[in-house]
């Protein structure tokens, strides 16, 4: 829990300085007060006024928009001011230290706004990740997926399937509490437990996705390999259109990873050159051919190049689907798909390829598409729980119940309804200041 929580928190939650405009943000029990001290009207709540913008010693700091919103109306829970100001250094700082002149007012940390929205009920954890991802969002699938999730399509599939966990354990509950009670059915566990093995094939369809929501929001990742001098370095400088990799006729340049990001069709896709792969004595170069293999195993895609027709991936240790791709055609005529990084022959084809890989791999249909490990990790152990209720003898109904509950607890600990106060720091330290 973060100290101080009474107190007030002002920030500047718009972008760096000097800009066109700055946006401050005040949120808490001063706010009111904030209000009355610094502009000399009644505002309606959520409407926005032009007024002059005071200083605590009455000296006018800037004109600008004022928005009031009292609370729990407001993103926070709290009584909220914003004040947008002209984006200059002096008219910010000014502003912001006569703010915090007020007593129990103070600089806000980073993340502190949403995780008071968390705390008052107005967000829940997925809705915070998936704000978090807005905000760093760079290309359209990105912002598509993280708005959908911050408006609540992850926490309406996990609430929903922990109600139906709870009403679920209700009904193990009843039969062995009231088996003798003459109005509770007979075996009516029996209801509950195919209730439970519906529930593990939505789950087990959830998790089958093909990490697609992991894709939208990391990147898609490839990795370009093959032997020395294939072309890796020349085809990556292609791609980014830009000189990324030094590019010589020397074989083994390359020794470390070198990424680019790209936007492909709208969707974030990292391409990685790699060093060569062939037998060497040379140890920085067995270390960058370590290295090419571990992000060979990291990544989604591994574009094989090679020279000769049909060359067939060599030194190779994964099993991540590879495309070959003849490298150089500018030079000879080869056999299947190629590329000439001289001529651009090819360069689209590749790009088109690409594209319908990483479309391949985020074609999944559902409400809504894990996009963390520790969703995915949560969910592997609410089937573990589950699976144990479905396969204990009708002996067991204590211990069915107990499963039953664990697996609720984990659905919880996914939105944040239960026990997750050791993820907080972690997860709104990834906050910028002000948001």
């Amino acid at each position: 829990m973060l100290e101080n929580q009474i107190d007030t928190i002002v920030a500047l939650s718009s972008g760096s300085l000097p800009s066109g405009l700055a946006v401050i943000r005040v949120s808490g029990p001063q706010s009111r007060n904030i209000l009355k001290t610094h502009v000399s009207d009644n505002l309606k709540p959520r409407s926005a006024k032009l007024l002059r913008i005071k200083g605590r010693n009455s000296e006018i700091i800037d004109e600008g928009l004022v928005l009031w919103f009292p609370g729990p109306a407001s993103f926070t829970g709290e009584d909220c001011v914003e004040f947008q100001v002209h984006g200059g250094r002096a008219v910010v700082s000014a502003l912001l230290g006569s703010l915090c002149e007020h007593d129990q007012v103070r600089l806000a940390e980073a993340g502190e706004f949403s995780r008071r929205a968390f705390e008052n009920g107005k967000l829940d954890l997925t809705a915070v990740d998936g704000l978090s991802d807005l905000i760093a969002s760079e290309t359209e699938a990105q912002r598509r997926l993280a708005l959908s999730q911050s408006q609540g399509a992850l926490r309406e599939l996990y609430e929903g399937w922990r109600e139906r966990l709870i009403f679920i354990r209700a009904m193990l509950e009843a039969e062995f509490d009231f088996s003798d009670e003459e109005d509770v059915p007979e075996e009516i566990a029996s209801e509950g437990l195919q209730r439970v093995t519906t529930l593990i094939e939505e789950i087990e369809c959830h998790l089958s996705d093909n990490r697609a929501g992991e894709i939208i929001r990391d990147g898609f990742r490839i990795a370009l390999m093959g032997r020395p001098n294939a072309g890796k370095s020349s085809l990556l400088n292609s791609l980014a259109r830009r000189e990324v990799a030094i590019v010589t006729d020397q074989a083994g340049t390359t020794r470390d990873v070198l990424e680019v990001h790209l936007d492909i069709d709208g969707h974030k896709v990292i391409v990685s050159d790699t060093a060569g792969l062939r037998e060497t004595e040379d140890m920085v170069e067995m270390e960058g051919i370590r290295r090419a293999q571990d992000a060979a195993a990291k990544s989604d895609l591994i574009v094989w190049l090679h020279e000769g027709p049909n060359e067939e991936p060599e030194f190779l240790e994964t099993n991540t689907q590879i495309l070959a791709v003849q490298s150089k055609l500018d030079l000879k005529n080869g056999e299947g798909f190629g590329v000439s990084v001289k001529t651009g022959e090819g360069i689209d084809e590749l790009i088109q390829k690409i594209s319908e890989e990483v479309f391949n791999r985020i074609d999944v249909a559902g409400s809504g598409l894990i996009t963390r490990q520790r969703y995915r990790n949560g969910l592997v152990r609410v089937l573990e729980y589950l699976r144990n209720v479905a396969s204990a003898s009708g002996s067991q109904l204590e211990l069915r119940a107990e499963d039953a509950r664990l697996a609720g607890v984990e659905l919880g600990r996914l939105t944040g309804k239960v026990d997750v106060e050791d993820l907080l720091d972690v997860i709104f330290s990834e906050f910028c200041v002000g948001k």
